[in-house]
């Protein structure tokens, strides 16, 4: 019994991941030409970006309502494996936690503001103000590099996470045979015994 709430608590932990995944593979033709096309070509794909993420932002509440339930079942899934943990849980699901928690860090710190960023124009190349010193904006470009930059950065950190929870279950999986092995040959070892007698 403890072990399919275990693995109801992967899938938990598996399907916001792999969700959010997709999000990002669907941000990847954009994001691949921001970071790694030609410069010639580079000025048009940053206004596509940036009509695009223009068109995120304004799109109605539910969508992020939706994002942050998502969120919270990868959290509750952790919480649920980690409530009663083995020492492989603590292993494999404590970096993973670590890594999911980092992913939300990502997106808050970078890809949240950077969409809000976008969608104001709230861009600048470094102003000097005389008395106060350098007050420092970053520029479009650089704005829009370090949102794709997020997004690929994010995308690595998923992708730690579901190695992990594969690790895991392969490691729980070789665990088991062997535990039948031994159990195998006890039992083998109990039947030539009784054979003696």
């Amino acid at each position: 019994m403890a072990n399919t709430g275990s693995s109801f608590a992967t899938y938990m932990i598996v399907g916001p991941t792999c969700f959010f995944l997709g999000i990002l593979f669907a941000s990847l033709p954009y994001d691949y030409n921001v970071l790694w096309s030609t410069p010639d070509d580079r000025s048009l794909y940053f206004n596509i970006l940036e009509d695009h993420l223009k068109f995120l932002y304004a799109s109605p509440p539910i969508i992020s309502r939706i994002l942050n339930i998502v969120i919270g079942t990868g959290i509750i899934g952790f919480l649920w494996k980690l409530f009663k943990p083995s020492q492989a849980n603590m292993l494999f699901d404590g970096a993973s936690l670590v890594l999911y928690m980092a992913g939300i860090t990502v997106y808050l710190t970078n890809i949240v503001k950077g969409f809000r960023v976008v969608t104001a124009g709230i861009y600048g190349v470094g102003v000097d103000v005389e008395d106060g010193g350098a007050e420092d904006y970053i520029s479009r470009e650089d704005t829009l590099r370090v949102f794709a930059a997020s997004n690929t950065i994010l995308a690595l950190v998923l992708v730690g996470v579901l190695v992990l929870q594969a690790g895991q279950w392969y490691a729980k999986r070789a665990e088991e045979k062997e535990i039948e092995e031994i159990e195998k040959k006890a039992d083998e070892k109990r039947g030539a015994g009784k054979k003696k007698q």
